[in-house]
């Protein structure tokens, strides 16, 4: 406002004519001086339809001894429309710069991170069982590619212990079959040759059982192995109930126990032969060794489930551990051995839900094939 006031002042001490722009630019002259005053006003606006607010500053002077009254009017903003423009530019401006970022972020992360999560996928794929090494896809990031290289070198790593400890394993089980086979073969000639004594005739019976335990526990140890590295990959459909009904027949030709298998219909499974007449011979082989005093066991099959009871006075403290390797119940009592730790390797293998539970004096293992259904 000053500004243009001393404009008009010069052009005015220019000898031009005086002149008006109203409401912006009003000069009049007038007949004598007085106190210059600044104020505000409210002026029509035609083109907004409403009075505006104009801040009004008129000042009084002597030019080329003439006296004049120059008024000089500017549009006050309001200061709330100011605020809310500015504040709207900022969050357009802010909202466009956030999209463009997260736009070329995004676009930049999945290229930057297509490789890793590419490889985490094979990772999650590989399997040390298989002779097929990882493939890994390149990266041009030097972490990523030092983590492709570790991954390399430690698949590999672990594929050929995998691979040396299986070979120990088979090679250990198969060449101690042959040992104990002679030992048990010499004992029998010994027994059958010459004359023994009542004690030395025990002690030699004796060493024999414990040859066929070790023969045993070797077998189901291997088992167990071969079982854990999925190495049983013949899967035919398989009927169980037949398979319960020989393994039944053999038992009561075996053992004095009395055993009753009913079945209301026929069980299908698909699963390997020889396992399916593991887990059979297990499960009953169980029953009759801790039926107790009754020797009672009953076995029944119906609507895809398997269910073995065996009498019994007391119940397993700890059920939770029953398919442990060896878990006895106390120092005094027998191991179970590994039966039921094959069996649960069984299922889990398969997909069956194996429980068991104490039921009015009766051992109860319910074996449910309905995730393997035919």
């Amino acid at each position: 406002m000053f500004s243009t006031k001393a404009r008009i002042e010069n052009t005015l001490k220019r000898n031009a004519q005086p002149f008006s722009l109203s409401p912006v630019i009003e000069v009049v002259e007038i007949q004598g001086l007085k106190e210059e005053f600044l104020k505000d006003t409210l002026i029509y606006d035609p083109s907004q339809k409403e009075d505006e607010v104009f801040r009004e500053l008129s000042t009084f002077e002597k030019i080329n001894n003439k006296y004049y009254r120059i008024t000089v009017r500017n549009l006050v903003v309001e200061s709330k429309d100011i605020l809310i423009a500015i504040v709207v530019s900022y969050f357009v401006i802010i909202l466009i710069a956030f999209v463009f970022l997260y736009y070329f972020n995004s676009k930049g992360n999945r290229k930057l991170w297509s490789p890793f999560f590419k490889n985490l996928e094979a990772m999650k794929g590989f399997s040390i069982k298989s002779n097929t090494p990882i493939v890994l896809m390149d990266s041009n990031i030097l972490e990523f590619q030092e983590l492709n290289n570790e991954i390399l070198i430690l698949t590999k790593k672990v594929s050929s212990d995998y691979q040396n400890l299986k070979q120990f394993t088979e090679d250990l089980s198969h060449e101690m079959q042959t040992p104990l086979a002679i030992m048990q073969a010499k004992i029998e000639n010994i027994i059958n040759e010459k004359k023994l004594s009542e004690a030395q005739y025990l002690q030699f019976s004796s060493l024999q059982k414990d040859i066929l335990r070790l023969k045993q526990l070797n077998k189901r140890l291997t088992l167990l192995t071969k079982i854990e590295n999925n190495q049983f990959a013949n899967i035919n459909k398989i009927d169980l109930t037949k398979i319960i009904r020989k393994t039944v027949d053999n038992f009561k030709e075996l053992f004095s126990a009395e055993i009753h298998f009913s079945e209301t219909e026929k069980v299908f499974v698909l699963m390997d032969p020889y396992l399916a007449e593991v887990l059979c011979t297990n499960l009953i082989s169980n029953a009759v060794k801790h039926s107790g005093t009754s020797k009672s066991v009953s076995i029944t099959c119906s609507n895809d489930c398997l269910i073995i009871k065996n009498s019994g006075t007391i119940a397993i403290d700890k059920p939770e551990n029953l398919f442990h390797r060896f878990y006895r119940e106390s120092k005094s009592n027998h191991s179970m051995g590994l039966g039921l730790a094959i069996v649960k390797k069984i299922c889990e293998l398969y997909q069956f839900n194996i429980t068991y539970k104490f039921q009015k004096n009766s051992h109860m293992f319910t074996v449910l094939f309905k995730s393997a259904k035919v």
